[in-house]
């Protein structure tokens, strides 16, 4: 076989067989096909699609390009949860410590930042010394003893993904169900978690734009998790707007440390523990959702979610005192607040160019070995029709350098569009998709 008859064949919408596609995956995480002849392929796909046999094949390739977790010698039943990318979305740094305090092990893979969207590696690397790059050992070790792991991809867990990922970021090739498909379930399976809630976004931040797209990737993953063996939901959420107001790594980083404390905006708050009932009824631990949001409710009311973070981040490296006062989390030079430039009701809050301004203040990768500004980002004060006063602040931009403010605030500012009648408020889900 060659690489590039297989470019050729896709890129002519042509089903492949499970043999090209193992033969194109393992060579590409070997390394004997380039980046050139991955991005060419990636591309193909991306404009051709694939059949859902090419989808299964593909996943399983990616997933066993590494190890493939068992973790039954460890619990009984572990969980995780995954979302597809969206703007301010650090819910798993709320989610995954509140259903650990439950009793219920979580054992999460997780990435780093793909396009405009932020990664929760990123977000839990704003913490010093924290290492999201536990070997599968180290993983093991820790879920047995402390209940949760956190970690990004290690170099023997779905490397295949690890790889295609990064390049996928820089590419123009994000925006494909086949390959988001197989980059979320490859990483799912190889982790070994038995119960999986998928959270896909929907909306101008995502990168399903239609709800008719973003069923359609939900059920494709719902479908493939189930032929695995897995207990899996999806829920298709907006994304029409930020989640939460933090926008930037260790600003959701505080964000979150003020919700696992009770604070922190509203739907952030809503969206965590809607996502952790879920979580909780597929690993038992409630007969139903409205019992499991209850316990979870209850649980984060307790501050044991907020002890398991705390435990979590010593576990991996990470020094506490800056999760104890995160103040001492990474900070931007120059905060400005932006104030609102006329009055009227809130239409839109354009998460994808929110989400575009912090990549260009430093806060995400225009290309693959860019690093991340931490400390920069943006903090939206109001939500889709809210009432906003002209002259009050809108938004707060973070930023370390005078000209990426600039361009920022009008980025953002632009995002912001205004009614003079009122306008609706946008929901947190849309659907649910069981198997």
């Amino acid at each position: 076989m060659h690489a590039v008859d297989i470019i050729a064949k896709k890129r002519d919408g042509v089903e492949l067989s499970r043999e090209e596609i193992e033969f194109f995956v393992q060579g590409y995480t070997r390394g004997e096909i380039p980046d050139y002849q991955a991005a060419a392929w990636l591309m193909a796909v991306c404009l051709r699609g694939m059949t859902d046999r090419e989808i299964h094949d593909l996943t399983l390739t990616m997933a066993y390009s590494g190890d493939v977790l068992d973790l039954k010698d460890i619990v009984p039943f572990a969980v995780d949860k995954h979302s597809t990318g969206g703007v301010g979305d650090k819910v798993s740094l709320v989610v995954a410590p509140l259903v650990a305090a439950c009793g219920l092990p979580v054992a999460k893979m997780t990435g780093r930042g793909l396009g405009f969207s932020g990664g929760t590696v990123d977000k839990l690397e704003s913490i010093p010394g924290y290492r999201a790059d536990l070997s599968v050992a180290e993983f093991k070790a820790q879920l047995e003893e402390i209940g949760i792991v956190l970690t990004g991809q290690s170099a023997d867990l779905a490397p295949a993904d690890r790889k295609l990922y990064a390049l996928r970021d820089v590419t123009a090739t994000v925006e494909s169900i086949p390959l988001i498909v197989g980059s979320i379930m490859s990483k799912k399976l190889a982790a070994g978690a038995d119960g999986i809630v998928l959270d896909v976004k929907m909306g101008n931040g995502a990168f399903m734009k239609t709800l008719e797209d973003a069923e359609a990737l939900a059920q494709a993953m719902v479908h493939l998790g189930g032929q695995a063996g897995r207990r899996v939901v999806a829920l298709i959420s907006d994304m029409n707007q930020p989640l939460g107001w933090a926008v930037g790594n260790a600003l959701e980083v505080r964000e979150a440390i003020n919700t696992l404390h009770e604070g922190g905006p509203a739907d952030l708050r809503e969206h965590c523990l809607v996502v952790a009932a879920e979580m909780l009824a597929l690993g038992n631990k409630a007969t139903d959702t409205s019992e499991a949001l209850t316990l979870a409710s209850e649980t984060l009311a307790s501050g044991a979610a907020w002890r398991k973070f705390r435990e979590l981040v010593e576990a991996q490296g990470g020094d506490v005192r800056y999760v104890d006062e995160p103040a001492r989390l990474p900070q931007a030079r120059l905060i400005e607040p932006v104030p609102a430039p006329r009055g009227g009701y809130l239409v839109s809050v354009n998460a994808a160019e929110v989400g575009k301004a912090v990549v260009e203040l430093g806060g995400g990768r225009e290309e693959i070995n860019d690093p991340i500004d931490h400390s920069v980002g943006v903090l939206v004060h109001h939500k889709v029709g809210d009432s906003v006063q002209k002259g009050t602040p809108l938004f707060t931009v973070h930023a370390n350098d005078e000209t990426k403010l600039a361009a920022a605030r009008e980025r953002v500012l632009a995002a912001h569009t205004f009614s003079d009648t009122p306008v609706q408020q946008l929901p947190l889900f849309y659907r649910r998709v069981a198997g």
